[in-house]
């Protein structure tokens, strides 16, 4: 499989990323594809030829074989590595989908632009980017759970029981260089590991910088209204106390008074 050009395409991503992003994206690409491309396909090129039961019973062989391994650790490995990168792609997708809204808007609105900066994480794209967060975390998730159910714990023995038909009794079975499977396999395993916790890093990451956004804009709203309430209460006892000091006001009432009494006499 050409991973090469995988890498290329996802790491279009990177400029759209956190910094936990770009970590992940390292990670992926540096300890799991690289090991797997270089190393892992040769240590387990060899599972099914080296295979041996202590048996000459035709097919019994194949039988203990396929029920060891239900599936190939490279091709569950492949399969991960493609679904987990996948997501990634929905990001650059997004961003290409306002790409083109804006170019269409600029042609009908020259010298303005629909968004300032495409690749800026708000709105849709926000979700879009948290929600491939979650299908990461979910998809590695789910292949260490089926690896685990599938090999007993991430465990290779070195010897193995083998009953089925159409072995003649309970046969031994042996599995090549079991020690230098179980080490690959457990650092693919931990790689995994590390990359659930850099995407659970960055969904908290962006959640909480979300939500801090949030508080911010509601602290300087209610200061506004503070400082607004603040402002009219400060006027209106000006105003009740020009009322009680107004020169004319006074003088107007003692004219008043003056001529009720010239009129009583």
């Amino acid at each position: 499989m050409n991973w090469t050009g995988l890498e290329s395409l996802v790491s279009g991503v990177n400029k759209y990323s956190t910094a936990f992003g770009r970590i992940w994206l390292s990670m992926v690409f540096v300890f799991r594809v690289l090991v797997f491309v270089v190393a892992a396909q040769k240590v387990w090129g060899d599972e099914s030829r080296d295979f041996e039961c202590n048996t000459r019973q035709p097919g019994c062989t194949n039988i203990c074989y396929d029920h060891i391994f239900p599936i190939s650790h490279i091709r569950l490995w492949a399969l991960q590595l493609i679904f987990v990168t996948c997501p990634s792609l929905m990001v650059m997708a997004h961003v290409k989908y306002r790409e083109g809204k804006d170019m269409k808007y600029v042609k009908l609105h020259p010298g303005s632009h629909l968004y300032a900066n495409p690749g800026k994480k708000r709105g849709g794209l926000w979700w879009t980017y948290l929600l491939s967060l979650v299908f990461k975390a979910g998809f590695d998730s789910s292949f260490l759970y089926i690896l685990h159910r599938i090999y007993h714990g991430y465990d290779l023995p070195r010897l193995s029981k083998c009953s089925l038909d159409p072995c003649p009794n309970t046969v031994d079975c042996f599995i090549s260089r079991p020690t230098e499977k179980k080490i690959f396999m457990l650092f693919m395993v931990v790689s995994s590991a590390l990359c659930i916790f850099m995407c659970i890093c960055e969904m908290v990451y962006l959640i909480g910088k979300r939500i801090a956004k949030l508080l911010r804009i509601r602290r300087d709203n209610e200061k506004f209204l503070f400082a607004e309430q603040h402002e009219l209460t400060e006027m209106a006892p000006r105003r009740s106390q020009d009322r009680r000091t107004d020169p004319t006001l006074t003088d107007s009432l003692s004219l008043n008074k003056e001529k009720i009494r010239k009129g009583a006499i």
